[in-house]
């Protein structure tokens, strides 16, 4: 029903937009620190300094987190490969969402089921498609690096490709 792991394809799109930063840096607009392929979490904090290895070994854990929830999330549905990869990318950059607190992929802050995720678990699988390009605000602005992202997720989502 669903693809065990993100294709080749889907994890070159996540390293593209995330790149690899081996020291870590504050993220205005996550307003988090955040380290390697874009890892976020109570491991990260100033001052840290990780090797490659350490960064691809936590991009392989961070994926396998965004896998399975997509897989829970969207368990009624049946989604292609590159549906699920550019879902797994879109929850890697965006978050799930939490009540009051931060608009996701599954969940936004008015406590709603995201319009995207909506259209998807009515498997409609062109309207999701299209939800995709809204998502290109941080902190209110629109972004050029997620205006590209979400052009390359939609790309991924319709044809299994991005490039």
């Amino acid at each position: 029903m669903h693809p065990e792991h993100t294709s080749e394809a889907g994890v070159s799109l996540i390293e593209h937009f995330e790149s690899c930063r081996l020291k870590a840096y504050w993220d205005p607009h996550g307003k988090c620190w955040t380290i390697g392929w874009g890892h976020t979490g109570l491991d990260v904090y100033e001052g840290l300094v990780i090797t490659q290895a350490v960064a691809d070994a936590m991009l392989a854990q961070d994926l396998i987190e965004r896998e399975n929830a997509v897989k829970k999330f969207f368990a009624s549905v049946p989604l292609t490969r590159g549906e699920f990869d550019a879902l797994v990318s879109f929850l890697y950059n965006v978050g799930p969402g939490k009540r009051g607190i931060k608009s996701g992929l599954f969940v936004l802050m008015s406590g709603q089921v995201s319009t995207l995720a909506r259209k998807v678990l009515a498997r409609d699988y062109a309207g999701a498609a299209e939800e995709f390009p809204k998502w290109i605000y941080a902190g209110g602005v629109p972004l050029r690096g997620l205006e590209r992202r979400r052009k390359a997720e939609r790309q991924l989502f319709l044809t299994g490709a991005w490039l």
